[in-house]
């Protein structure tokens, strides 16, 4: 019988991490879907190519994700939004950012 999994990230979820940390809290049997947190203390560049569809939301911080083409845009704390599969752009850490996320796999 499955198991609902709960999330509490007053809990769970480190407030202030000093590095770069990723915690899945729930893979699905066939590992196409996934959901955790991520969080990234330093101010950082790095490219992003992206094999899954990812679904962010913002707990703290701010994000800029440019895509291959030079367009920009500027998330922040209470922002939603979702990276498509074969996304190709740069993931910039303007501050320090705490994020659920959930990512899914297609079939290939």
């Amino acid at each position: 019988m499955p198991t609902i999994h709960s999330i509490r990230f007053d809990r769970n979820a480190p407030a202030a991490p000093d590095r770069e940390t990723t915690h899945a809290w729930y893979r699905d049997p066939s590992g196409a879907f996934e959901s955790g947190f991520w969080a990234d203390p330093a101010p950082r560049s790095a490219p992003i190519a992206y094999e899954e569809d990812e679904l962010c939301v913002l707990l703290a911080g701010k994000v800029r994700i440019t895509d291959a083409d030079g367009e920009s845009q500027l998330y922040e704390a209470g922002d939603a939004f979702v990276i498509p599969c074969g996304f190709r752009g740069t993931w910039e850490t303007v501050e320090p950012v705490r994020k659920f996320y959930a990512t899914h796999r297609p079939a290939e």
